[in-house]
């Protein structure tokens, strides 16, 4: 069956692979790729660059902590801390944020907020909270609540047993799940630039357009060093949380 729905798929689209491995293609990807191998590594050129690759992780970083800040506060009647209705309602929410992707999150706040770096922030920001929130929530639902039963039995008010008897046991995890997506942030925040969110996306659009090869290979290199050092930052983080919830 799994066969007869690839055979199908090729069929129904259409693909023309014999034009994509015709004499003429592979000339033309030839000569695309070797204008690619000599990238513009001018002094102002790269300057200009490294501008936009610290633009494009502030949007990441600041879209991650606002997702992460009300994750922490839309967690709670999700995991069903407030009642059933709050809990539905809420998730509800979660599920409209993330089912958004964030390119089309992007075109809707670059419409909203107009061009630049704020609405790929508020871009990252809807729909990274539609994720987090939701493991946030799972996260509180699946936690021991011993610890919090304990203080709530000793007397504690709820506000209290619920910050020093289950916060302390939910957060690495929480923190763990914001790091990953963080990294993932990175990645979308360089692509939401293609419609109009700044950052190095920005940039690699506006010199395709111009068909200058020689600074989108830069611009690529700039995309590959952010995205490596950020993941290897939030890995090397993330292994250090994992004893404290293991």
């Amino acid at each position: 069956m799994v066969l007869g729905a690839v055979v199908a798929s090729f069929v129904y689209l259409g693909l023309d692979l014999r034009g994509l491995f015709a004499a003429e293609s592979m000339r033309s990807m030839g000569r695309f790729i070797g204008e690619f191998l000599s990238p513009d590594l001018s002094g102002p050129f790269v300057a200009t660059t490294a501008r936009a690759a610290l633009q494009t992780l502030a949007v990441s970083a600041v879209g991650t902590v606002l997702a992460a800040l009300g994750a922490v506060v839309i967690a709670l009647p999700a995991a069903g801390r407030w009642g059933g209705p709050a809990a539905v309602a809420a998730r509800f929410v979660l599920n409209l944020l993330r089912s958004v992707p964030e390119l089309v999150w992007a075109a809707l706040m670059v419409l909203a907020a107009g061009l630049g770096p704020f609405a790929g922030v508020l871009a990252l920001a809807l729909h990274t909270l539609g994720v987090l929130g939701r493991l946030f929530a799972e996260t509180l639902q699946n936690a021991p609540r011993s610890s919090e039963a304990a203080l709530r039995g000793a007397g504690a008010p709820r506000v209290a047993a619920l910050a020093y008897g289950m916060l302390p046991l939910v957060a690495p995890q929480w923190l763990a799940y914001t790091l990953y997506r963080w990294e993932m942030n990175i990645r979308m925040a360089a692509v939401l630039g293609f419609v109009g969110a700044g950052g190095l996306g920005q940039m690699l659009y506006f010199h395709l357009s111009l068909f200058q090869q020689a600074q989108s290979a830069t611009v690529l290199i700039a995309m590959f060093v952010l995205v490596f050092a950020v993941d290897g930052a939030s890995a090397r983080l993330r292994r250090g949380l994992a004893p404290a919830h293991a």
